[in-house]
């Protein structure tokens, strides 16, 4: 009987040691591809969803997707009827699913109390690291070196790599504005 139990107690075991628990952690980041005007707090966007003119933005591709002639059109840039609006002071609904405008009377009623919100944090107003390098469309990224206390500033405009500053030996660091 003690063999009987022995030999159950090791088939158990074996069973249980060839079964071993196995955890898949899949991690998506895209803090890099997300506007300047996007809102803060994300590691990871699919679309933005903008109450206030019943559109998205898709981050992975860059282009708006609005209604238009009964169909959803994509572009990189809204049409003119949409030249009022400032993605840098509306709202953003961040939605991570696939074609969301497929369900856009979720989204529209779900949202309508956003229309008009200007308190949301964006990437640009952030001073946060990670959002040092995030994508704005046609600027260059340059790397600055100077002659400085670490304490300096370069500035650029449009397509101009501007300048670093600052007295003293070091590395200043340059940043973009425009």
């Amino acid at each position: 009987m003690k063999k009987m139990i022995l030999a159950v107690a090791i088939l158990v075991s074996g069973i249980a040691i060839n079964n071993k628990a196995e955890a898949q952690i899949s991690v998506n980041l895209n803090i890099g591809s997300q506007p300047d005007w996007g809102p803060v707090g994300y590691d990871y966007v699919d679309y933005y969803y903008m109450p206030d003119i019943d559109a998205y933005y898709s981050v992975p591709t860059h282009e708006y997707i609005y209604y238009s002639n009964n169909r959803w059109a994509r572009s990189r840039s809204l049409p003119s009827r949409y030249s009022n609006f400032n993605p840098y002071n509306s709202y953003k609904v961040v939605i991570n699913e696939p074609n969301p405008w497929e369900r856009a009377g979720v989204y529209r009623s779900r949202y309508a109390g956003y229309k008009g919100r200007h308190d949301q944090v964006i990437i640009r107003n952030s001073k946060d690291v990670k959002y040092k390098n995030h994508y704005v469309p046609g600027r260059r990224t340059v790397v600055y070196k100077t002659k400085g206390n670490g304490k300096a500033k370069g500035h650029w405009k449009g397509n101009s790599p501007g300048h670093g500053k600052g007295p003293g030996k070091g590395h200043g660091k340059g940043h973009g504005k425009h």
